[in-house]
């Protein structure tokens, strides 16, 4: 029989209660975020998780399978089924290196390169639309990865 919540010594602790727990406001706020990309992302063609590797390769190019999982903190298991929808929508090129043929390079093609300018106004519309400062997105964004690389950290433990 469950006991319902209250000052007692068999109430909830606050520690359980659910708007309590950080990791569901990141996970809601995660939830919000893709709610806002989907419909922009959906007039560009492609899926968030596409959008993130174009970014990528719109910062440098060409650039490895290897080094754009890296830059996510995605596997090849992962990262691959993206490149190849990407590849057949005709935004970037996979090609095996004259160097060594056991790496793919990824390189963008004039339509992936185009995107670049249809995709530019989205962040800072995306910042308009948390109606935070500069600074105060900068501090979220820090506190944000310091938080992903200490639990990186202790998993790796």
């Amino acid at each position: 029989m469950t006991q319902p919540a209250g000052d007692g010594a068999h109430s909830m602790s606050r520690d359980l209660h659910l708007d309590e727990q950080l990791c569901f406001a990141v996970y809601s706020a995660t939830h919000a975020f893709n709610r806002y990309y989907k419909p922009r992302l959906d007039r560009m063609g492609i899926t968030y998780p596409q959008y993130l590797v174009m970014m990528v390769l719109w910062e440098e190019e060409p650039q490895t399978v290897g080094s754009i999982g890296d830059r996510l903190l995605l596997d090849s298991s992962t990262l691959t089924p993206l490149l190849k929808r990407l590849e057949a929508a005709g935004l970037v090129s996979r090609n095996r290196s004259a160097r060594d043929e056991r790496v793919v390079e990824v390189t963008l093609t004039e339509a992936g390169r185009a995107m670049r300018e249809v995709a530019c106004p989205i962040p800072s519309e995306v910042r308009g639309a948390v109606s935070m400062t500069e600074a105060e997105i900068t501090q979220m964004r820090t506190t944000l990865l310091t938080m992903r690389d200490t639990l990186a950290e202790a998993v790796a433990k």
